[in-house]
């Protein structure tokens, strides 16, 4: 998740922000996580990562509706 709050603090372009995608690596947490929440259920530890992962994907989607919003703009001018 750090690599994401990184990412967004270095005040990226709206095109960046559009393209971004979660690494390999922490795809792969959150379909482990997916899995086994469909499977037998998370820990409560695990609950709390998937709810952390869960925020952190609302916060990029408002970055992403704001850069959709400046690049409208910007072609409008």
């Amino acid at each position: 998740m750090a690599e994401v709050v990184e990412f967004l603090a270095s005040l990226p372009t709206a095109e960046a922000i559009i393209a971004l995608r979660p690494s390999e690596s922490l795809q792969a947490q959150i379909n482990t996580l997916v899995e086994k929440n469909r499977a037998v259920g998370l820990t409560a530890a695990e609950e709390q990562q998937w709810q952390g992962y869960q925020y952190l994907e609302h916060i990029v989607r408002m970055a992403e509706a704001r850069a959709f919003l400046k690049i409208k703009e910007a072609d409008a001018e």
